[in-house]
């Protein structure tokens, strides 16, 4: 018989207290409940980690922890005994849990460990395989290396570096490319460290401690999926390991969110729209070249059209591209793959990078035969590309013939919106990225500002990172200047005339106008042209 009562949907939280009713356990929303100080500063932060139990309040003498399930209770039980006082124990989301207990005991663990634990004895050369496993898996061992982790996600870091020296180690975080001190763990904790970090990874050598070695960790982090890259390399004071943080869930950002003045976004849009030719983005390492290049993808893509990438590595997988790993080792170069994917009927290309005068080749045949073909080159400004092409031995003609568009790009540091003040730039600041009052009017105005540092941006006064972009269209001048080897000043004094392109530095100047970044981090990253 049907009822004409509306039902309760059923969502994880209801499911979630539905179960704990029938193991006759109450349930609490930590999305709604936050654990009370007073109970979380009673019990010890490795305890929680290790056995996933939140400290949650205290009714009179009894201490209340909520567990992820109820097989956790006997861990209750032992907690009460530690801390000779009744224990109560409620159920919780187990996601939420582990969050939760990261975000308070995670800094007070990681600080506790920096002194030396005698546990952990010093590996040498001498040391077995055995012994470094058992090192490794010391629980010291494992709470630092997951601490490490957790905390670089939490504070948003691309990279982590641990950074052995004669007397103590390094563990420094890069946040918006800056990089900073996280912890300094015992000398004597290093290698341990490092082999466990090896145990993680795929395709590393525990036992090999004199090569340089490639790996990837997959983790899960408060419920987020995370790809970690691995890079050790032998120093004089040990292995040194640089760890680079792939985020799927932040990773994929559109056009639009990469910060483009909407009048370069419009030229962008047309470059990207073209049948065929070949476009690169240039940039040091870390200025969001990749970023720029998978959002020009989504925004082209179609289910009319077929592209394929070749990449080392394949950092983020985006849906509807077939993508290419790299892999040296057994002869797939950028090169070779490329000639494959040339044969799998694309519409369009991304080469990774072009490293050297045969993927150049082929990449511009590819563009002449009617593809549209993208990739990147760590060159200082948008011009520069073109003669970095005819260094690596490309003909004139066909970098004339093939090339449409180029885009530079840095990345600074936004001002904090959550701490941010106006601010009176002194004058020399100001002139120094050539910030005049008649560029002040001409922008209609100016809202300099800084941030003052809070808990937000770390006390940086900075909070995220913030595109600045210089866009090169080749258009029939250009052509004729790479076809006599004309120098890069020329060609870039041409566009600014011409083109109207705006600078890196033309860009930033807006940007500090508009109370997004400071003048010094516009400098950080770009060049004077006064020089």
């Amino acid at each position: 018989m049907s009822s004409d009562v509306p039902q309760k949907p059923m969502t994880p939280v209801i499911a979630q207290e539905a179960a704990a009713m029938v193991d006759g356990f109450e349930f609490v929303d930590l999305n709604v409940t936050k654990p009370n100080p007073e109970a979380m500063d009673l019990v010890p932060g490795d305890f929680a980690l290790k056995h996933q139990i939140l400290p949650m309040s205290v009714e009179g003498n009894t201490l209340i922890v909520a567990m992820g399930a109820p097989q956790s209770l006997q861990a209750a039980d032992d907690l009460g005994i530690l801390l000779n006082r009744p224990v109560s124990a409620i159920l919780a989301d187990k996601n939420l849990i582990q969050e939760r207990i990261q975000e308070f005991f995670l800094e007070r663990i990681l600080a506790g460990m920096t002194s030396d634990d005698s546990s952990i004895n010093e590996i040498d050369d001498a040391t077995d395989l055995a012994d470094l496993t058992k090192l490794a898996g010391e629980t010291a061992v494992i709470q630092m290396v997951n601490g490490i982790f957790a905390q670089a996600v939490r504070d948003g870091a691309s990279d982590i570096h641990i950074e052995p020296y004669e007397r103590d180690v390094k563990v420094r975080v890069r946040v918006d490319g800056m990089l900073s001190d996280l912890m300094r763990p015992p000398k004597r904790m290093h290698a341990a460290l490092i082999s466990r970090i090896k145990i993680l990874g795929e395709g590393m050598n525990i036992a090999e401690r004199r090569l340089p070695q490639d790996g990837r960790i997959k983790l899960t982090i408060a419920g987020r999926q995370i790809d970690v890259r691995v890079s050790i390399v032998p120093t004089v004071y040990g292995e040194r390991a640089v760890m680079r943080i792939l985020d799927k869930g932040t990773a994929m950002l559109g056009l639009p969110e990469l910060g483009m003045a909407p009048d370069l976004l419009e030229r962008f849009r047309k470059v990207i729209s073209l049948p065929h030719g070949i476009i690169l983005a240039t940039g040091p390492t870390g200025s969001g070249k990749s970023t720029s290049l998978y959002a020009s993808l989504q925004e082209i893509w179609s289910p009319t059209t077929n592209i394929l990438t070749i990449e080392d590595p394949v950092e983020y997988q985006v849906p509807g591209i077939s993508q290419i790993q790299v892999r040296a080792n057994i002869g797939l170069t950028f090169a070779s793959g490329l000639r494959s994917i040339v044969r799998q009927d694309p519409d369009v290309i991304m080469v990774g990078e072009i490293r050297d005068h045969e993927t150049a080749e082929i990449a511009i045949h590819a563009a002449l035969t009617g593809h549209l073909v993208f990739s990147t080159l760590h060159t200082n400004d948008a011009a520069g590309a073109v003669t970095r092409l005819l260094d690596m031995g490309v003909e004139p003609y066909l970098v004339a013939s093939s090339l449409v568009g180029v885009i530079a790009q840095r990345l600074v540091r936004r001002v904090c919106s959550n701490c941010s003040q106006p601010e009176d730039p002194k004058p020399d600041a100001l002139r120094a990225i050539g910030i005049t009052q008649h560029e002040i009017q001409a922008h209609g105005g100016a809202d300099f500002r800084r941030g003052k540092g809070c808990d937000k941006c770390q006390g940086s006064g900075y909070r995220g990172r913030q595109g600045l972009y210089e866009l090169l269209v080749v258009d029939e001048p250009v052509r004729r200047m790479t076809v006599e080897r004309a120098s890069a000043g020329v060609m870039k004094a041409h566009a600014i005339q011409a083109q109207g392109m705006r600078t890196l530095l033309g860009d930033g100047r807006n940007l500090v106008m508009a109370g997004k970044t400071t003048p010094e981090e516009v400098l950080r990253v770009s060049q004077r042209e006064d020089f």
